[in-house]
């Protein structure tokens, strides 16, 4: 190739001439055979590359995006679907050494960016939801976008390295640079508004911003000004810590500072925590020294309140214990789940202390301290990591995710058991860590993880929390295998699984508006007057929701299109700060504030939510359920809603998930109970 072949400064006509190539090779491998279209493909691979290499190449790929995906170019591959795709992994796909990985990756994020520019309806990838990705995708590798190639990157990638400064160039382009930025800091606090428990991509993005704005070759202008409390509460949050000092020179500071300074120190650390989610390796490094130097200060340095005060008191020995196992640079955000588990006074529920003293010395199996290790690392081994992971779940019951996993029913388990019963959890994490073995009842038999063959993952989870790590593949698989013993049961299974699996408290009683058999909607209104005599305070005697509930939604994208069933818990129903009745409820899905369309877009802050719940007024929420649960002796008469918000609810449904679900003829002729054929 001459150099004007490989330059991004090739000229128009040559450009013109690869995009007909391209063009060609496109039409192709869309004719050809799915057997046929590996050996098809790399001639769409090599004339994209060379686009790629040229100035305005980027816009050529975007443009041929839709032919590309159509054709097959994403045929067997992870990209083949974008609704999974994580962002975090993009970063090696375009550092790959391998050409074809790093030009199906800039296939892909054109791809996205043709989506969000709206000039791509793709099925299963909303506008809304493509450019999410892309922001996420820039500020995690934000050296790509304001960095030149390393001389690793050179010498691995030559000038492909050359292919991913451009294709960043082009989406921060398409996105806006100012955006990136002031985005990427409004969608950091959005994010930490839920209060998850996992933040590492939240503290990596962090990092990126800062990295960015003491780089004086990276000439930001006014964005980014809202991240100085979100760089400092990571990084600098007390005046002994104010330059990043380093763990080392920062201890040394301690062991000079009076009393006076140790009490700024505290209370500066327990502000930027408690106000941002996020915790600093400082902090844990401070509240480790508080145990031999100024344990009056502890309750301080954890932002207690008198309940955690009193609780902390009470329980002084078994929290010094956890400080000293868990707390560590590494682990920091234990101290976040520390204080929280400390308000939450569950302490004082007499099965919780001795389960976490045995917690403390838990001997765990080799398999799973190996999990662990490849997880998280040998530093500060897989006991604190585990006790960690404890200290945040039992602290944020409504932060557990499930990661990019389809175990929604198994996070959800785990929040609901943290949220009503945690000495159960504390139980689980016993059987899985020690023993490698669950065993739940169903039915009065016993349902063990080991014996189950399978799950709903199809390989182990591995971007989780630590209890998850080890818990959720053992949940997995008896969920599935309460599920296969349910097979010949007419109805859906969940109304046999929920309450077996997640615990006595979920109501036996239960309602679906779809027909199982068919797919179709089935007794929308008696449905949804169920649910408002089972839950609407107005309707239900003013009766608040004592135990968090199971159900079930189907969820939807900005554009209203049907996407899937998804396990939720409901929380409660009340009025919010404007009046409006809202539904608030847990979304194991990592974040809940999501556009479901047709004017439907959940919330989780500013209308009266807790840390972690997400909310939608009662009819919006009623027009995406399809199933709940109930106490049938407390169910009372069905309720006698106005017949316009119910129609509103029905209007929402079939401009929505139950579009093509109308219910047939012979449904409606059937005898209630009874599915139609």
């Amino acid at each position: 190739m001459s150099h004007s072949e490989t330059s991004p400064g090739g000229d128009a006509s040559k450009l013109e001439g690869l995009t007909s190539k391209l063009e060609e090779a496109i039409r192709l491998l869309a004719e050809a055979r799915d057997f046929a279209k590996p050996t098809k493909i790399r001639r769409v691979f090599d004339t994209a590359r060379r686009i790629l290499l040229k100035e305005g190449g980027c816009q050529v790929i975007e443009r041929l995006a839709p032919q590309l995906e159509q054709a097959g170019v994403f045929w067997g591959s992870d990209w083949a679907e974008p609704g999974i795709l994580v962002p975090s992994l993009s970063t090696h796909s375009l550092k790959s050494p391998d050409p074809d990985t790093v030009v199906i990756e800039a296939i892909s994020e054109l791809r996205l960016l043709a989506i969000a520019r709206n000039s791509y309806t793709h099925p299963t990838v909303s506008a809304e939801q493509a450019h999410h990705y892309l922001t996420q995708v820039l500020a995690i590798n934000l050296e790509l976008l304001f960095g030149t190639p390393s001389e690793a990157e050179r010498e691995q990638q030559g000038r492909l390295a050359n292919v991913t400064r451009s294709l960043f160039r082009h989406l921060a382009d398409g996105i806006g640079y100012e955006f990136v930025i002031d985005q990427l800091v409004d969608e950091i606090w959005r994010i930490i508004q839920q209060r998850p428990i996992q933040v590492d991509s939240v503290k990596r993005m962090i990092t990126e911003i800062a990295i960015c704005r003491h780089n004086p070759e990276v000439e930001l202008g006014n964005s980014g000004q809202g991240a100085d409390r979100l760089i400092s509460s990571l990084f600098a949050p007390t005046q002994g810590c104010r330059e990043d000092p380093g763990v080392a020179v920062y201890l040394e500071r301690l062991e000079s500072m009076d009393s006076g300074a140790l009490q700024y120190e505290a209370t500066g650390f327990a502000r930027a925590m408690h106000d941002t989610g996020l915790v600093c390796a400082y902090h844990a490094v401070f509240v480790r020294y508080l145990l031999e130097h100024g344990d009056h200060l502890l309750s301080e340095a954890l932002g207690l309140s008198s309940t955690g005060r009193d609780c902390l008191l009470c329980y002084d020995s078994l929290v010094r214990a956890i400080i000293t196992e868990s707390v560590y640079a590494e682990t920091a955000q234990s101290v976040y789940g520390l204080a929280l588990m400390l308000e939450r006074g569950i302490l004082y529920q007499p099965p919780v202390a001795p389960a976490l003293w045995r917690q403390v010395s838990l001997p765990i199996s080799p398999y799973c301290r190996e999990r662990l290790w490849l997880a998280y690392g040998e530093s500060p081994g897989p006991r604190a990591w585990l006790l960690s992971g404890v200290l945040c779940m039992l602290g944020q019951p409504l932060g557990v995710g499930q990661g990019n996993n389809p175990t929604c029913q198994s996070a959800r388990a785990l929040s609901m058991w943290a949220y009503n019963d945690p000495d159960y959890l504390l139980q689980m994490v016993v059987w899985a860590a020690r023993d490698d073995e669950i065993i739940i009842h169903f039915e009065g038999q016993p349902v063990s993880s080991r014996e189950s063959v399978s799950g709903v993952a199809g390989e182990l989870p591995v971007d989780l929390d630590p209890v998850s790590l080890l818990v959720v593949p053992h949940l997995d698989r008896i969920y599935a295998e309460m599920g296969r013993r349910c097979i010949g049961r007419e109805g859906d299974p969940h109304q046999w699984v929920n309450p077996e699996f997640h615990g006595w408290w979920s109501g036996r009683g239960f309602r679906i508006n779809v027909d199982v058999s068919t797919g179709q909607l089935w007794e929308l209104d008696a449905f949804l007057r169920h649910f408002y005599a089972s839950y609407h305070p107005y309707y239900n005697g003013n009766q608040p929701l004592i135990h968090p509930q199971p159900a079930g939604i189907a969820v939807t994208d900005s554009a209203a299109r049907f996407i899937g069933w998804h396990a939720i818990t409901i929380l409660r129903v009340a009025l919010d700060p404007k009046g409006v009745m809202r539904v608030y409820f847990y979304n194991p899905n990592n974040d809940s504030g999501q556009n479901w369309g047709d004017d439907v877009v959940v919330s989780t802050a500013g209308h009266g939510e807790r840390f972690g719940e997400a909310s939608l007024p009662v009819d919006q929420f009623a027009s995406r359920l399809y199933i709940f649960h109930y106490d049938p002796l407390e169910r009372g008469e069905l309720a006698l809603v106005p017949d316009d918000e119910l129609e509103g609810v029905v209007d929402r449904i079939y401009r929505s998930w139950g579009s093509d679900r109308a219910p047939s003829v012979t449904a409606l002729q059937a005898e209630p109970g009874q599915s139609s054929p």
